[in-house]
């Protein structure tokens, strides 16, 4: 019984990764410093971001948008696309977040991306869950469930200190329900076999939301969970520079 109740709550709660919206500008700013553009987790905005250092880079946090019945993921991130006015840009992309920047990165040039507990292919996701949300679980999933504290909740974000509990159940009472459920089906549907080109995967070694034992992520970080963006986001910001980082040009030779 207990395994059953760990089955059902990884299925419906799976991909949830962010917290309060913010709102953010889509160009670069007058310093000229490089635009970065994030894609939080499921229905959700910036917040989880904010303990991110990124030193001389603009920020620019997606919004999510309503998604049109029965839309697919490359389809929604096509009406996404119109927020990214800065050409060739990098890209962050958290848990679901991830999976749309993935979509995004099809459809227009992206000078490189790092996703964060996410997925680059339908390959990296968990079969057994997929199979769950294919039959239409996503239906029964009552609203109020999301925004109740409970030990599964915790166990499967990874959330153990009190502030990281009291931050994803910020999120989880701010999630849209309709949204959700949309969500839930378009993963389900997924069919992306091709990795994105010029792009990392950071996986937590203890995610239990998309688990890292079938992943080939660049970076593992040990004992890190599915919201470790959050709490362990000084060695994500390290990673994050450091692959951002331009090679130096090579000084013409005089002649």
């Amino acid at each position: 019984m207990l395994r059953r109740l760990k089955v059902y709550f990884a299925v419906i709660l799976m991909f949830c990764g962010g917290m309060n919206f913010a709102k953010g500008s889509s160009y670069a700013n007058e310093n000229g410093s490089k635009t970065i553009y994030f894609f939080s987790g499921l229905g959700a905005d910036s917040t989880v971001f904010a303990n991110l250092k990124l030193p001389g880079y603009h920020k620019v946090y997606i919004q999510w948008i309503d998604a049109l019945p029965n839309e697919t993921l490359p389809h929604y991130a096509e009406r996404l696309r119109s927020q990214i006015t800065v050409e060739n840009p990098y890209i962050v992309g958290l848990s679901f977040g991830g999976m749309i920047a993935v979509e995004v990165s099809k459809q227009i040039e992206v000078r490189k991306m790092v996703l964060i507990s996410s997925a680059r292919t339908k390959n990296d996701l968990n079969r057994f869950q997929a199979f769950f949300m294919r039959a239409g679980l996503y239906h029964i999933v009552p609203g109020i469930l999301l925004r109740q504290s409970n030990f599964f909740m915790y166990h499967y974000f990874g959330t153990k200190a009190p502030k990281d509990k009291q931050e994803l159940m910020k999120l989880l009472s701010n999630t849209d329900i309709k949204f959700f459920r949309w969500a839930l089906k378009s993963i389900a549907c997924w069919d992306n076999t091709q990795p994105p080109e010029r792009t990392i995967q950071i996986h937590g070694t203890a995610d239990r939301i998309i688990s890292c034992r079938k992943l080939h992520p660049e970076y593992r970080i040990k004992g890190g969970g599915h919201l470790m963006v959050y709490n362990k986001a000084d060695t994500i910001s390290k990673i994050i520079l450091h692959y951002f980082k331009e090679p130096p040009a090579i000084p013409c030779a005089a002649k």
